[in-house]
């Protein structure tokens, strides 16, 4: 039986969404469609609907629709959802100023509502997420030059590249993949890290892109490391990304560790958001760390920057994290930055240095404003 709290916020969450839709639907009828000739009421609902609609059918109805058609609605519904949001900041801004002027009379406005300008707040969402897909599919490469204050056996200095947050699935797909590969051999590294949310959920979609091979094509000096992230955890196929990693030649750390050449220690956390769906809390770290020779340097990854008190106690040297997409769609960073006290870049407290990237996939909309994607270059001396 259905656990009554989620049901509750499952028809919270469809009433919301429902009314939100409905606004901007109502709103982009009376401003633009309305003038349209021979446009239908009728139609204009059906397919404004269907639109709306298509990420919540496609997730609901995912094993009953062909996977052509579920990757379709898939693809529509996540973008729609970087317009609703654009829509309903642009068209609320306006209703508010309507209704100040309604009162204090600031300008003349005839009663209605003016299709030109309807028609620019078209265009200009349309711009914004335009250039925010755009902005998603370019990513860059963002250098670090740090040390650590110890001796790391033979090795003087560690060339790192980190990425997080890749979502592979049904929206990103092997050909993103093959650029990031591309762009990581160029920049010929010693070690590889993924912190994180490699998978979108669905592990099986990526299965059938064959990206296996993609991830062999990785070249270091002392191979692939991942963690696993919430999204690992959320799609219930943890065991399935990690036999699928080690299979394409990245080892997976889950709360363990691994000594590298006698120089330094690589620790993979398991993600916090794993009790939520198996019920089992992950190790705190100093019982990770037992056994670990803190005279050498010590790097963690793990994939939400949170709680850094407990790091910085145990004495990690380099902690990498993601999760955050440094907010991903503008003004949502103005929240993350209050969440975490670092949401992305870098940040020092102590002998503790922490890098967090803003990832190099997307969640939801393939869309990013205020932010790129990007790939995290680490020079790392050591002393």
């Amino acid at each position: 039986m259905a656990n009554p709290f989620y049901i509750l916020i499952g028809v919270i969450f469809l009433a919301v969404y429902g009314g939100i839709n409905f606004y901007i639907g109502l709103r982009g009828w009376q401003a633009l469609f309305s003038y349209i000739p021979y446009s239908s009421l009728k139609v204009y609902w059906i397919v404004f609907g269907m639109i709306s609609l298509s990420y919540l059918i496609a997730r609901s109805m995912q094993k009953f629709l062909p996977q052509a058609v579920y990757e379709g609605l898939n693809l529509v519904g996540a973008y729609w959802m970087a317009f609703m949001f654009y829509f309903l900041f642009m068209i609320l801004a306006v209703d508010l100023l309507r209704l100040i002027n309604h009162f204090i009379h600031l300008a003349p406005l005839r009663q209605g509502i003016n299709p030109g300008f309807g028609l620019a707040i078209f265009i200009l969402v349309l711009g914004i997420v335009g250039y925010g897909a755009w902005n998603a599919r370019n990513p860059r490469v963002n250098h670090y030059d740090i040390t650590i204050g110890k001796k790391a056996g033979p090795l003087k200095q560690l060339h790192v590249v980190m990425v997080s947050d890749i979502h592979l699935g049904t929206i990103i797909h092997n050909n993103y993949l093959t650029k990031m590969v591309g762009m990581i051999n160029q920049l010929n590294p010693d070690l590889v890290l993924f912190a994180g949310d490699v998978f979108d959920e669905n592990v099986e979609a990526v299965n059938k892109q064959e990206m296996m091979e993609t991830f062999k094509n990785l070249k270091s000096r002392y191979g692939a490391f991942a963690v696993l992230g919430n999204h690992e955890y959320i799609g219930g196929n943890v065991e399935e990304a990690m036999k699928y990693l080690s299979a394409a030649g990245v080892q997976v750390l889950k709360d363990s560790y691994q000594e590298i050449n006698g120089s330094f220690y690589l620790v993979g956390r398991d993600d916090r958001s794993g009790s939520r769906y198996n019920r089992a809390q992950r190790e705190n770290l100093q019982t990770l760390l037992q056994g670990v020779n803190h005279s050498l340097p010590i790097i963690v990854m793990d994939h939400q920057p949170l709680q850094l008190e407990e790091p910085v106690r145990q004495g990690v040297d380099l902690q990498l994290s993601g999760h955050t997409h440094a907010g991903q769609l503008f003004p949502i960073r103005l929240i993350t930055r209050r969440i975490f006290e670092d949401d992305w870049g870098y940040l020092r407290k102590g002998n503790f240095q922490l890098i967090v990237s803003s990832g190099y996939g997307t969640w939801g909309p393939p869309v990013r404003l205020g932010n790129t994607p990007e790939i995290v270059d680490i020079t790392i001396k050591f002393q």
